[in-house]
């Protein structure tokens, strides 16, 4: 399939920065609430669980629709998709600005997650059939992949620096800046396209995936209190079975929701793990460092915000690095190398102390978590999506954004389950500086083990010479299924 954009060579850098930014909005708004959440937490009389769910509603309704707004982007036209999504998350941005009570903010988050499902998964696929061969592909991927590793951080200082010069409400209101940059640069520089053939939806594949997705998420964030009690067993396993019989539907179905071509590639889908990794520990992890940050170190929202500057500069630095050596040593040893340098990072993290210096304990520890993300980013977008036929393209790129979400929903649970149970299920305010050390120390450690895990599964699973991994370095992306 064609994009007139390739008609336009001029435009399509346009629409590289209008389509990365709005790569931007989607994932910092999964972090820039969190330097806030003290102060939304006293505004709003937050209870703990409607602070964690804050940041899990918005997560979980962005990771488990994204299927369906990938396929509905597909059908309707990504570039419909792409503006109907912004002007919702604008929307929805909006009301939670102006949230007077806490369920209102947790409502706001979740409808954010709704339109962001299905403005990400158009971006995604715009890029793919904006950019469908050789070296300016790579670049655009490149770029593509530094704005998604780097969003997190650049969320918690945004986050930083509104809540301390303005107020808590204008890290959800800041986003209609970008919405009003991303309509209006979309209806310029955009170009319509769709997929071909049947524009029939799976609804059974929609509503299992997207409640087995929903079960697992909660199961996870109800493991708090325990993993052996019955509701979280129970959710648990409702999820497995709602994704296995997900699995049973798409292999039956005359048009699928999700092809399991797409997954089924061993290289494609050791991408997708790896992806889910990145996103457990780019919004999971990375809340335990603001809580550091905040409440053992005494920084203010803006210190914390700039303190976590080390990461993004380092992944930005290290950018046209990467970019440059990806042609010539291929995606696979950037992806077994790159979480083994993260996770010395988050093991260094893991030594922090009460009264240890920012500048010895933490920042030599972000510049190599930073680093180690880079070389995750840079290839994985490009290698998430290489080989995919362009009616796929809109899916593909959803299965790449849900598996990070969906691995930041599942990581920030496992990592609070962690946290909690160091300090013995007791609150924050409970608890002394050296206990509170002690267990976002353990959440850094359980961080190491994921990023270790994703070297092993780069490893084992993206195997293949440069040319089969990424054929987009100088050939056509194939578009046989």
């Amino acid at each position: 399939m064609s994009s007139s954009l390739r008609a336009r060579p001029q435009t399509r850098w346009w629409a590289l920065v209008v389509l990365s930014l709005t790569q931007l909005v989607v994932v910092l708004d999964g972090t820039i609430v969190n330097i806030a959440l003290p102060r939304a937490q006293a505004a709003l009389d937050l209870s703990d669980v409607q602070r964690q769910w804050v940041v899990t509603a918005y997560a979980l309704a962005f990771g488990a629709l994204l299927l369906l707004g990938g396929r509905i982007a597909d059908f309707i036209g990504r570039k419909r998709a792409f503006l109907i999504g912004m002007l919702g998350f604008g929307a929805a941005s909006l009301y939670g600005g102006l949230a007077q009570q806490g369920w209102e903010l947790v409502l706001a988050r979740g409808l954010q997650g709704v339109f962001a499902a299905l403005l990400a998964p158009a971006a995604l696929a715009l890029l793919t059939v904006t950019f469908p061969t050789g070296r300016e592909r790579n670049t655009a991927f490149a770029v593509f992949g530094t704005v998604a590793g780097t969003g997190a951080a650049i969320g918690m200082l945004l986050g930083g620096v509104l809540t301390e010069f303005a107020d808590w409400r204008w890290c959800l209101l800041v986003n209609l800046v970008f919405v009003v940059i991303g309509v209006a640069g979309g209806a310029i520089v955009l170009t319509e396209s769709a997929a071909e053939g049947s524009k029939r939806l799976d609804i059974a594949g929609a509503l299992s995936v997207t409640l087995g997705l929903g079960s697992l998420v909660y199961g996870f964030s109800l493991a708090e209190g325990g993993w052996a009690q019955p509701l979280t067993i129970g959710f648990l396993v409702l999820g497995g079975v709602l994704l296995g019989l997900f699995v049973w539907v798409e292999s039956r179905v005359a048009h699928p929701l999700l092809p399991l071509r797409v997954v089924a590639d061993r290289v494609r889908g050791g991408a997708f793990l790896i992806q889910g990794v990145a996103g457990a520990i780019m919004i999971g992890a990375t809340v335990y460092l603001t809580f550091h940050l905040q409440f053992v170190l005494g920084m203010g929202a803006l210190q914390a915000g700039l303190a976590s500057l080390p990461l993004p500069i380092a992944t930005m630095v290290l950018a046209p690095i990467a970019t440059k050596l990806l042609p010539v040593i291929g995606p696979r040893p950037m992806l077994v190398v790159g979480p083994l340098i993260a996770a010395v990072g988050l093991f260094t993290l893991s030594g922090i102390t009460p009264d240890g210096a920012y500048v010895v304990q933490i920042a030599p520890a972000l510049v190599l978590l930073g680093i180690g993300m880079g070389f995750v980013f840079i290839p994985l977008q490009n290698l998430a999506l290489s080989g995919v036929a362009p009616h796929d393209a809109g899916v593909a790129s959803a299965v790449a954004n849900s598996a990070m979400q969906i691995g930041g929903s599942i990581g920030l649970s496992v990592f609070t389950a962690v946290y909690a149970a160091a300090v013995g299920g007791h609150a924050q305010t409970e608890v002394g500086p050296e206990r509170l050390t002690d267990a976002y120390g353990w959440t850094f450690i359980a961080a190491s083990i994921f990023m270790v895990a994703a070297s092993v599964i780069a490893a084992t699973m993206v195997r293949g010479s440069k040319s089969e991994l990424l054929p987009s370095l100088g050939e056509a992306v194939p578009s046989a299924h």
